[in-house]
């Protein structure tokens, strides 16, 4: 069972805390992984059709990948095109991205609940 999508079978017991918590450190890093990514990307797309500076570019993405909305007043029409595509973008990341946090949790919760003890018959 290594990996971030390999989960324990019904009939498998529940995994150790350490071996989740590992697990789980796995998910929050691929989480990190993607958001730095997702950064970048907004990092450079306002650099690029708005002229903004890096620090300005930084938070008008941040803002935009946590919902916040954007900081500056759009100028230019490349600039308000990226920010709508951009924000779309966001919208859907955070949601897949949390997806990532939350299996792990998630599937040890309704595992605890559906282990399977004694049984020798397959239902």
């Amino acid at each position: 069972m290594t990996g971030l999508t390999r989960f324990e079978h019904r009939k498998e017991r529940v995994i150790p805390a350490r071996r989740f918590a590992a697990r789980l450190g796995r998910a929050v890093l691929l989480y990190l992984g993607l958001a730095v990514v997702g950064l970048v990307i907004g990092m450079v797309g306002y650099g690029w059709t708005e002229g903004m500076s890096t620090v300005d570019a930084f938070a008008n993405a941040a803002m935009i990948l946590s919902g916040m909305g954007p900081v500056s007043e759009l100028k230019t029409t490349g600039g308000k095109l990226f920010a709508g595509f951009y924000a779309l973008f966001s919208g859907l990341f955070v949601v897949i991205a949390s997806g990532f946090v939350l299996a792990p949790v998630l599937h040890r919760v309704l595992h605890s609940f559906h282990v399977e003890q004694g049984k020798t018959d397959d239902d």
